[in-house]
């Protein structure tokens, strides 16, 4: 595949969320081949050891839980200053209605919602000092489809996109600029437990661009979005979806 190169990621500090696996991995890999300084936070130790590894050493894993506060504000201050932060991380575990009690909603908003706002809360700083930044966060399709036994999760992702026109305001006289991006269904090993070969096929025939989306289509879109070429973009939606919605 061949891809576009942007100098304005050359050697800029870069850091994700959730990049050890899935979308993030990509988001990694992606800046790593910018020759970005990359830095991403996960919980899963093996699984980001081994991205570590196949990316030669040159990313910087992170282990930390998003939902201490605390542990994710020791890893900022360790990281120091940032170009750009990519808000990945996210768990779209299913249940009913139900299922929820108050320990699992404050459990699901910690995992899927709140830590975004912390994040960008210990970058900005930094970002003003390096004379501006990118912030891109991570939305997702599910709540403009009205997708069955994601309450929680697509309660979150819909704040997400609230969150960034919030903070895009705030931020922008910092010449902070912060996006989402809203992907549509992505085949990664995670999603590919909940869908069979006919799910598979069904989703594609329901999209316009009959194209099977992946990680690196995403991956594509958040560069853009963090390098100068997309400096006059703030407070606004991206889709990567393949028309589906």
């Amino acid at each position: 595949m061949n891809s576009a190169i942007y100098p304005s990621l050359t050697d800029k500090r870069v850091v994700i969320t959730g990049g050890g696996s899935g979308i993030g991995a990509s988001l990694v890999e992606a800046f790593v081949n910018q020759q970005s300084e990359v830095h991403f936070i996960d919980v899963a130790e093996d699984e980001s050891l081994a991205l570590v590894d196949r990316l030669g050493g040159k990313p910087t894993f992170h282990r930390c839980d998003l939902t201490d506060l605390e542990a994710l504000s020791a890893v900022f201050q360790r990281i120091g200053t940032v170009d750009v932060l990519v808000n990945n991380a996210a768990n779209d575990d299913r249940h009913s209605l139900s299922d929820i009690t108050p320990s699992y909603w404050d459990e699901r908003i910690a995992v899927n919602l709140r830590h975004v706002m912390f994040a960008i809360q210990a970058a900005a700083p930094g970002m003003k000092t390096r004379g501006g930044g990118s912030v891109i966060n991570l939305g997702s399709i599910s709540w403009h489809l009205g997708q069955e036994s994601l309450a929680i999760y697509e309660t979150a992702k819909a704040g997400i996109e609230g969150m960034t026109r919030a903070m895009a305001q705030e931020l922008g006289g910092d010449n902070i600029r912060v996006n989402c991006v809203v992907p549509g269904n992505v085949k990664t090993p995670r999603q590919s437990r909940w869908y069979s070969p006919e799910d598979e096929q069904q989703i594609v025939a329901e999209q316009k661009l009959k194209v099977r989306i992946h990680p690196h289509h995403i991956a594509s879109m958040v560069l853009f979005l963090a390098s100068d070429d997309g400096a006059a973009c703030t407070a606004h939606n991206y889709w990567v979806d393949a028309g589906w919605c």
